[in-house]
Order: structure tokens, then sequence, then C-alpha cells
């Protein structure tokens, strides 16, 4: 049939073919951060530890000082004003590093997590050495000090009970020293050496710290360096007495040599803290030489006659020979075997320390190009 209308003008669609629905998995658009386990309230628990230690430090200073009077009622038994100073100085220090990581711990930031973790390191390795010392030693300064109590009188004590009270005593300082020295390092190193510590304190102080600037071991070995340095300066400062390749150098001398040394490892603290290749090879010749100065001066010198040139009284002297611990120089040599394990620690970090021989260099017509 025929009409006016004009024609459609409008394609017809294609046929589509007919695709079957096949389950895909869905588009992930945005990566979740990596779930870590949140430790701010160990992170708070372990700094109040910390305070609670520096507190503790802190309340050794009037003991002291208590001390130094008691001792002046003692006939030639009175404590040089040096010694006085020393353990001021000491108990400050301990008192202030204590209570400003425990602070910084409690607020999560990054530099007291890294402080805190190279410095119980160090802490366990010299605890563990002195509690092994004290061990061995011990029994021997309490036998002694046993055998000049006059005995046969009435009120003399029994063979068995100073035996008895000998080794209730010797537990006793061992457990405590273990605890102190071994324990509570052990549960630092365990807790701020996690993970998960790490992760938190990142997120809670997002800022970048200078304790992020070197790697914790080679930070480890600056802390001591610098501590080091600053015990350095104590001891030339309060006891002048100097142990120089066979004998013992007193005075200006000996204050002039432990000023030189406390600078020399203040600038090692630093380069080795920076990186510095040159520091590392300095630290590792000057730590040798050191290490022959003692042991020659430990052999050969008398350690007593040059404690009377320091200040000490005959009494006093005569107290410190009959200790068998400073008589046989145990601690002077146990100070040896720690410098060797700090020698043997900074062979070890050499992998830290790049030179600039092992470093590819570019030949001029490469860098032309």
């Amino acid at each position: 049939m025929e009409t006016d209308l004009p024609p459609d003008s409008t394609p017809l669609p294609e046929p589509r073919a007919i695709i079957p629905m096949v389950d895909a998995a869905p588009l992930v658009t945005a990566v979740d951060p990596p779930v870590y386990k949140d430790r701010g309230t160990g992170l708070v628990i372990f700094g109040v530890f910390q305070i609670i230690l520096g507190l503790i430090s802190a309340l050794m200073i009037p003991l002291a000082a208590l001390g130094m009077f008691m001792s002046r009622l003692v006939p030639g038994g009175a404590m040089r004003p040096g010694q006085f100073v020393s353990s001021l100085a000491t108990y400050l220090f301990a008192a202030a590093a204590l209570i400003s990581l425990g602070v910084g711990s409690m607020q999560m930031k990054r530099w007291a997590r890294a402080l805190t973790l190279v410095t119980s390191w160090y802490w366990l390795i010299m605890g563990v050495l002195l509690t092994i010392l004290l061990t061995a030693v011990l029994p021997v300064a309490l036998k002694g000090a046993l055998a000049k109590v006059p005995q046969g009188g009435a009120d003399a004590p029994s063979a068995t009970v100073s035996t008895g009270v000998m080794a209730v005593i010797i537990t006793i300082v061992i457990i405590f020293a273990a605890f102190f020295l071994v324990i509570v390092p052990i549960a630092f190193v365990v807790f701020y050496g996690r993970k998960d510590v790490e992760d938190t304190c990142r997120r809670r102080d997002p800022v970048e710290r200078w304790t992020d600037r070197s790697p914790l071991p080679v930070l480890g070995a600056s802390i001591v360096l610098f501590t080091g340095a600053l015990y350095t300066l104590l001891v030339g400062v309060t006891t002048p007495l100097f142990p120089f390749f066979g004998r013992y150098l007193t005075g200006i001398p000996a204050v002039v040599c432990f000023l030189v040394l406390a600078a020399l490892d203040a600038y090692l603290a630093i380069a080795l803290f920076r990186l510095q290749s040159s520091g590392w090879w300095i630290t590792v010749v000057a730590l040798p030489i050191r290490l022959l100065s003692m042991a020659l001066t430990y052999a050969r010198a008398d350690l007593m006659q040059a404690y009377s040139k320091v200040g000490f009284s005959d009494a006093q002297l005569q107290m410190l020979n009959s200790n068998p611990m400073l008589r046989s120089h145990v601690f002077l040599w146990w100070g040896l075997i720690s410098l060797l394990l700090f020698f043997g620690y900074l062979l070890w970090l050499k992998r830290y320390f790049k030179t600039m021989e092992s470093a590819p260099v570019e030949s001029p017509l490469a860098q032309a190009e």
C-alpha cells in the first residue's frame, strides 16, 4: 500500500551476542595500610619503669652525701672530694638519662625507642660480665673479711653460722645483681626490639629524628664512645691516674692525657655516627694501642703506690690493699675484657662503612655522554 509518509531512515540496531555472566574478583581501588599491633600501652609501662629507675638513681645522691659525712667520723677513712664528685656526677647522669628516656617512651618518640634499645644491649652485656665477676669474686672477698673476725671469744660467731650467713649474703647479692643487670635489660631488649614497637613509634612520631640517620648498631657504638668520653673527662678531673705503657701518670700529665683521650672519643663518636670510614679506621687502630698501654701498666706498675700519689690516706690504702678484688686487679682486667669485646664489635661494624675506593668511578668519556 502506498502512503504519502516519508520512509523511516533510522537504521535498525544490529543483534548483539549474548555473553554469559562470569564471576570476577572485585576491583581494588585502594591499598589498606599494613596492619600492626599498637604497643602504646607497653611503651607507657616501660617508660614509667625507666622513670622509677631514674628516681632510684637520684635517691642515691643524698645517700652518697651521707656516706661522705659518715666517712669523716672514721679515723683516716674520710672520702676524698674527688670520689664524692665522681659518685654525684654518675648518679646525676644516670637519673637524667633514665628519666628522659622514660618520658620519651611514654610520648612514643622514635629517638627514645632507638636510644633505649642500644643502651639496653650495652646494659645487658656489661651486666652479664658484672654478674659473673661478682659470682666468682664475692665469695673470696667475704671469706677474707670473715678471716679477720676474731675467733675463740665468747661473742665470736661459730664457723657454721659465719658460713651460713656468708652463703645467704652472697645469694642475695647475686640474685639482686642478676635481676637488675640481666633480667631487666633482657626485658627492655625484647620489648623495644619488636617490629610492632618500631611501627608504633613511627606512626605516633612521623617526623624523622636524629637517631634515624645512622643504623642502630653504629648508633650503639657511637653512644658507647660518647659516654666513654664523658666518663674519661670525669675521671681525669676527679682521679688523675692515667695508665701509660707500664707506669701510672699522676697530676697535670695525667689530666692532659685524660683530656686528649676524651676529645678523641668524642670525635670518634661523631665520626662513627656520620658513617665516616676514617673514623672507623682511627677507632680500630687506636683501641689496640689503648689496650696495650693498659695491659703493660696493670702488669708492671704498683697501683697502691699510684693511689698514694693522688691523695689516698694510709688507712684507705690499707683497706684497698686488703681487698682481694683490687689486689688481684680483677676490675682492671675486667675493663680490658670489655675493651676487647668492643674491639670485636667494631670489626663487625665494618660492613656499614664503605671506603671511597669501593665506590664505582665513571670514566670521563662516560660522564661526557
